[in-house]
């Protein structure tokens, strides 16, 4: 059977939708519509049914998808053995938090490169869901991310934090903040409630952003008050754009490695992991307390 007809059905599983699979696989629909018939023909049943509403399993899909994600694990882990006793190249999948991409990426890049010299590497910048969802279906191999989602087969450990400041282009005292040109974060998943606790009068915001990059830039063309990265707040008061509302407390995001848990102890793993450790631990290169921001 191929690979990649389990790879797209387990795609589906995820998406339910035919249009957003084949975007995320880069390949066409048809090509997708026609991995899923050559799947159902070689099981002989059929596994998706399409209507005006959406894509559904069917029973034997249900039945069926464990035991893809077991085959899906197989594969990784045969891929992997062979790289790893040298008989040939492996390519590690690792998914990374949009907002990490700016902080120590190309050092972790270039420690990682070091680390397993004969291995290529795959970065995808994504969020926190789907990189849960690629880690236990075997799509990812490794994931930086800020919102675990906790299943039996994978294994995360904190490694640090980052801090984001509020800045903003009208005032920099909190108690002046104007709640209608001001901007939500919603970083991950539990910010909203974090905020909603510092801040309630700005809890009804009518915007809200999830990536740092966007409210950076819409700070920069809209103008208001919005919460940021650190290093951004930093460039946007040199820059003379923002100033630093000083009284407002900055918020904590913690950072997790994710892998399946059948990964935790393969040396290839453990190395990424330690290095993910030096860079964003306690004793990392830019770092007290755990953060790096």
């Amino acid at each position: 059977m191929q690979i990649e007809l389990i790879e797209t059905f387990l795609d589906l599983c995820t998406t339910r939708s035919f249009n957003r699979t084949a975007d995320r696989l880069g390949i066409t629909q048809s090509t997708v519509s026609g991995r899923v018939r050559s799947l159902e023909a070689t099981l002989g049943h059929r596994l998706f049914i399409r209507s005006r509403s959406g894509t559904e399993l069917t029973t034997e899909g249900l039945r069926f998808a464990p035991h893809a994600r077991a085959l899906l694990h197989g594969w990784t882990e045969a891929r992997h053995a062979i790289g790893e006793t040298g008989s040939g190249a492996v390519t590690m999948r690792i998914g990374i938090q949009h907002d990490l991409v700016g902080i120590h990426f190309s050092e972790l890049i270039k420690d990682f490169r070091a680390a397993l010299p004969g291995t290529s590497f795959l970065f995808e910048a994504d969020y926190s869901a789907q990189m849960s969802s690629d880690l236990s279906t075997g799509v990812e191999d490794f994931a930086i991310l800020f919102t675990p989602r906790f299943h039996p087969d994978l294994y995360f450990e904190t490694l640090g934090e980052i801090t984001y400041l509020m800045v903003s282009t009208e005032t920099d005292r909190l108690g002046e903040v104007n709640a209608e040109t001001y901007i939500m974060p919603h970083y991950s998943d539990a910010m909203p409630q974090i905020h909603a606790q510092m801040h309630p009068r700005l809890a009804s915001a009518s915007l809200s952003i999830g990536q740092n990059a966007a409210m950076v830039a819409l700070l920069g063309s809209l103008g208001g008050t919005a919460y940021v990265l650190r290093q951004s707040a930093t460039d946007l008061i040199r820059a003379g754009t923002c100033r630093l509302v000083g009284d407002a407390p900055p918020i904590p995001q913690p950072i997790y490695a994710g892998l399946h848990i059948r990964n935790r102890h393969r040396s290839m793993h453990r190395r990424l992991l330690q290095i993910l450790r030096n860079r964003f631990g306690p004793s990392g290169p830019s770092l007290a307390r755990r953060r790096v921001g």
